[in-house]
């Protein structure tokens, strides 16, 4: 799991960037898969979608409490759920082993789709929707509305700019009450309108998969 250092926000550890690069060659070498979490993104996230002018590292532990108060029925998350929202995101990799759903996904399955070439395992997270509390009570939106926002970059949990790159495949993990049939219907509508740029042969190898069922 790789973290990164704030450019915008003092950081209390000198060695904070050093720790970050120099862990890249043990993920590398030493893991299958691994998560991407961008301190920065979750700095920004903080400062568009929670309304915080001048976010510090108090408001990005209370975004991730935010979150986690939201999605893991914390009633008063504290600075002790910091690291709760990394828990929520690899936690989702064997929601379907622990909570009856209408499909079910081998945690093996993640690294056999997602991962297709062993050295490229690092992979990046997004979450949707963070609003404020403010805006959570009149807006409603449908699920193509939030599958769509999974894919926009204020969404994704690093600083990059998916625009100029391709996904080489995505797994899209929803929780709460939602009906596969509209989920369909949200992914037939990307695949149609090609919103999200893919590589060249993701259409092949799903088909291949079908036609292997």
């Amino acid at each position: 799991m790789g973290g990164f250092g704030i450019p915008k926000v003092v950081s209390t550890a000198v060695v904070e960037p050093y720790n970050s690069v120099l862990s890249t060659h043990s993920l590398l070498q030493h893991t299958y898969v691994a998560v991407i979490l961008d301190n920065e993104a979750i700095y920004d996230i903080c400062q568009r979608s929670l309304d915080i002018e001048r976010p510090t590292y108090t408001n990005l532990n209370r975004l991730i409490s935010h979150i986690c108060q939201r999605s893991l029925d914390i009633e008063r998350p504290t600075y002790t759920n910091l690291n709760r929202l990394i828990s929520q995101i690899i936690s989702s990799l064997t929601t379907s082993l622990r909570f009856d759903g209408a499909i079910k996904v081998d945690v093996i399955e993640f690294q056999t789709n997602l991962v297709r070439y062993p050295r490229i395992h690092f992979m990046l997270s997004s979450y949707a929707l963070v609003i404020s509390t403010t805006k959570a009570y009149h807006e409603q939106l449908s699920i193509p509305e939030i599958t769509n926002s999974v894919f926009e970059a204020t969404s994704i949990m690093a600083k990059c700019d998916l625009r100029h790159g391709k996904y080489m495949a995505f797994c899209l993990m929803y929780r709460g009450d939602v009906v596969p049939k509209d989920v369909n219907v949200a992914v037939a509508t990307i695949k149609t309108k090609r919103t999200v740029r893919f590589v060249d042969w993701w259409f092949v190898m799903a088909l291949r998969r079908k036609l292997e069922k």
